[in-house]
């Protein structure tokens, strides 16, 4: 989650300037880089339109706004001699990548391509829609170390994800790792990737030396890597440095990187390793800051470069996520006690002290 310039001068961008929000780019020959406005503190994602025989594959869709659907209606209208989208591929759940993939496939008539991982936990996800913050979620901020302000903030929000997303479509069609894929005039290799997301899927076609990279790998900002209320003792920073590896040993380094944020790039090697070595620095910065006992909202002084304000659920939610993933992680590694306190909060410490 946070933004990462120091490993720029390792990478190369090729294009000058991305396209306008709303506006498109080729890339390649038949792949076009759409930039889609977003409502959030990154405002913006980049979706991908392949050329297929009759229309478009898109790979992303943005989130369920207004101003998404009136650039996907703008830009198919422009696109006279393909004007409808033949298949929608989604990278991972997350409201930005599926937000629009509903409407897309409702009103194409076309069917939705994307992991069982990501779409099943989408649906589970998009069910908890209006319904009451559950207890066990009271009891996994508690035991962060949140204030009572803060999760009676939580209580109002919750269940607000479907605000986002439209109604995934009764039945999809599922991408898996390892598997090819026509799509357009070549063949595209499905890596998935873990930490971020569930099944996270990425796309490598050879023929162009293209990489669709999704929120795995991003050129100036780090992904959130977050343990959840749904799985309180999961180990994702294992997974997001295992799927570094696996992308380092699948993907070469001569691909032209298309991120879901920030801009085109190639050096994809040296920013995986910037992503690794950085994610080891903060491990060890946790190291030396639990000589003493803390709790998981002691430690985003560790972690994180600007300060967490305990009333931005966003960004509170975002840093207790991914400092429980490195105290998972060095849990599940035998470096850490943990111990619940009458104060209802968890509190960790390196093991032995």
């Amino acid at each position: 989650m946070n933004d990462d310039t120091s490993s720029a001068a390792a990478l190369t961008y090729p294009f000058e300037t991305p396209p306008p929000l709303r506006g498109a780019l080729e890339v390649a020959p038949g792949v076009h880089w759409i930039r889609m406005p977003l409502p959030y503190e990154l405002d913006h994602i980049n979706v991908w339109a392949i050329a297929e025989q009759d229309g478009w594959a898109v790979v992303d869709t943005g989130a369920r706004t207004d101003a998404a659907a009136a650039v996907w209606r703008d830009w198919l209208q422009r696109e006279r001699q393909r004007s409808r989208v033949t298949r929608v591929f989604v990278t991972h759940m997350h409201p930005d990548h599926v937000g629009m993939a509903g409407w897309l496939t409702r009103t194409n008539d076309c069917r939705l391509w994307m992991t069982r991982g990501e779409y099943f936990n989408c649906r589970v996800t998009l069910a908890d829609t209006g319904l009451e913050a559950p207890d066990d979620a009271i009891r996994f901020y508690r035991q962060a170390g949140w204030s009572t302000a803060s999760i009676d903030l939580y209580r109002a929000r919750f269940g607000r994800f479907g605000q986002h997303v439209h109604a995934l479509p009764p039945s999809y069609r599922r991408i898996q790792d390892g598997e090819s894929i026509r799509i357009g005039a070549h063949d595209w290799n499905v890596i998935t990737g873990n930490g971020h997301s569930p099944e996270h899927a990425c796309f490598y076609c050879p023929d162009l030396k293209l990489f669709i990279s999704g929120d795995q790998v991003l050129p100036r900002i780090s992904s959130n890597v977050s343990v959840y209320p749904i799985e309180p003792d999961a180990d994702p920073m294992a997974d997001w440095l295992a799927s570094i590896n696996k992308l380092r040993a699948q993907v070469p380094d001569d691909v032209l990187v298309l991120p879901s944020h920030n801009d085109c790039f190639r050096g994809l090697h040296a920013r995986l390793d910037r992503l690794e070595r950085g994610q080891q620095r903060s491990l060890e910065r946790l190291r030396s800051g639990l000589k003493e006992p803390r709790r998981a909202v002691d430690v985003f002084t560790l972690l994180f470069a600007r300060p967490i304000a305990d009333t931005d659920m966003s960004q509170m939610g975002l840093a207790t996520g991914e400092s429980l993933a490195c105290l998972n992680y060095l849990l599940h590694r035998g470096e850490l006690t943990r111990e619940l306190r009458d104060d209802g909060a968890m509190w960790y410490a390196l093991a032995g002290r």
